[in-house]
């Protein structure tokens, strides 16, 4: 039985319009996971080239990526890959693609036909919408997505691509939920219920799968009655117990919940497709590289032997999206500044740490022949008078990144000036290293001398953020500055402005970048 089954299974079951019982679900659904993919994003002030980051899934492995846009660049990239792809709808569009059935074939024209009707690039899902039920946004996007995905696939019969591409709706992690705690009390949110069941429907209609993001680092970060050990699934987490059933860490935990809310609402059997699941390397207390690596090579391991969970003992998802490849130095950060340090690998293409996409790699290959700028920085002349300083790195920070400054983070320790240092080269490197990005009031002084000290490790993440992939050498600094090592970018990818995608605006960061700052000054 492979993964392939699994699918022609459920097809089977829609076509029929009977429910299997447990026992035949189980035995169809034993195979080991279909396939593992990665989440690709663009929001990054200098994005590897496509083809590098082609290059780098190819070099691992990887043949399955999750776009959360449609980008023509990254999907002319991906041509002749044999790499399958999910594309993107952003959410800015879902109200004129839910009234009208022109703007979707538009659409499907403009960013599916060329690709598709060549066979060059394997696209295979439509995602309508990044994470529209996210209960933040409230109602903004998710009453359109019934609509916008009926259109998206009239749009597809009409060009005859119905048969290659499936149109699915992306589940975000607290659209579904148990107030004890317990799965088997499991249930969607009552404000999106009926909109989740109309999308339940439209799936099992079209034999598409529900894709889901579960995030146990989430659950972790908003629930204090969740143990780290627990989230990052180490055998030390007291296991939570729910009517005899016992969880012994937080995917399990959620992955049943929704288990329960899909049963609710009268789609026991319906395929899951795990559309993102990560723990970022920065940006918050526990954020790390190691628990990172602890956390990813867990989940891989537990689908690799097929242990399933209490509810669906070795029943298996059809695939797995691992969020995400690289980081992104623009990601919106409303949820938190670890939004930029999902990565496996840094922004520039090299591991953070070692995991096993393939099971026929020993360790991870970083993005080769990668072209950075030169070897400077920008720095504070602590010579001059100082008084603006503060004032300035909060400046700077508001139009560059200095999360792994943020309290609980990488550089949270960076004393005074060091951390306006800091500030000023981020900016300063974002900027294409030009000279009047490193003004600052006449306080930015320019140097070609790694102002670093203390040995770094090339193994250091965090504060490394951009430091090249290289071990720098001792007597230099303990939390390393941004580092040259921007990749020079030719043609800046366009990104989409989506929670999570969208350019950081200044007022959003002064209240946060104060604290940076502030207690560190006399």
């Amino acid at each position: 039985c492979n993964g392939e089954t699994n699918r022609m299974h459920v097809v089977t079951t829609f076509i029929n319009g009977t429910t299997l019982n447990s026992a035949m679900v189980t035995l169809l659904s034993t195979s080991s996971v279909q396939s593992i993919g990665v989440n690709w994003g663009t929001s990054a002030s200098h994005p590897l080239p496509p083809s590098k980051v082609v290059e780098l899934l190819k070099l691992n492995k990887i043949t399955k990526v999750k776009l959360f846009d449609s980008n023509p660049q990254v999907l002319e990239a991906l041509s002749n890959s044999v790499i399958d792809v999910t594309v993107g709808v952003p959410n800015s569009m879902l109200r004129s693609l839910n009234t009208s059935v022109k703007a979707a074939e538009s659409w499907v024209h403009d960013n599916l036909t060329r690709y598709l009707t060549t066979g060059r690039t394997r696209i295979e899902y439509i995602t309508i919408g990044d994470e529209p039920f996210l209960q933040s946004y409230g109602s903004r996007f998710y009453p359109f997505v019934v609509g916008a995905a009926i259109n998206i696939e009239a749009a597809l019969m009409r060009a005859k691509l119905s048969k290659k591409v499936k149109v699915v709706i992306p589940c975000s992690f607290d659209a579904f939920g148990s107030e004890s705690g317990q799965p088997s009390k499991g249930h969607f949110r009552p404000d999106v219920n009926k909109t989740m069941i109309q999308v339940l429907n439209f799936l099992t209609k079209t034999r598409s799968p529900f894709f889901v993001n579960i995030s146990p680092f989430l659950s972790y970060y908003q629930n204090k009655n969740i143990s780290l050990d627990f989230a990052l699934s180490k055998e030390t987490a007291r296991p939570h117990n729910d009517t005899h059933r016992l969880y012994k860490n937080s995917f399990e935990l959620s992955y049943d919940t929704l288990i329960t809310a899909l049963t609710v609402a009268g789609f026991p059997n319906i395929d899951i497709v795990i559309s993102q699941i990560g723990w970022p390397t920065d940006g918050a207390p526990n954020a790390t590289v190691s628990n990172a690596e602890i956390f990813i090579k867990g989940i891989l391991d537990h689908f690799r032997n097929r242990k399933g969970t209490p509810l669906r003992p070795r029943v298996m998802p059809v695939e797995i999206y691992i969020h995400a490849l690289l980081d992104e130095d623009q990601r919106n950060i409303t949820a938190g500044n670890f939004e930029r340090h999902w990565g496996v690998f840094t922004f520039d293409g090299q591991a953070k740490y070692q995991v096993d996409f393939s099971q026929s790699t020993k360790s991870l290959v970083n993005a080769q022949s990668v072209e950075y700028f030169a070897s400077r920085w920008c720095v504070v002349n602590n010579n001059l008078d100082m008084s603006n300083a503060t004032a300035r790195a909060m400046e700077a920070c508001t139009n560059a990144d200095c999360t792994a400054l943020s309290p609980g983070s990488s550089c949270f320790n960076l004393s005074w000036p060091g951390n306006v240092s800091y500030a000023f080269n981020s900016y300063y490197q974002q900027h294409d290293q030009r000279a009047e990005s490193c003004e600052f009031g006449g306080l930015g002084m320019i140097t070609t001398v790694d102002p670093s000290v203390g040995r770094v490790s090339s193994k250091t993440i965090g504060c490394r953020g951009q430091l090249r992939p290289v071990d720098v050498q001792p007597g230099l600094l303990h939390c390393p500055l941004p580092h040259t090592r921007f990749v020079r970018v030719h043609n800046v990818l366009s990104m989409p402005l989506e929670m999570g995608h969208e350019m950081v605006k200044y007022d959003r960061l002064k209240s946060c970048n104060s604290q940076l700052f502030n207690a560190t000054v006399d």
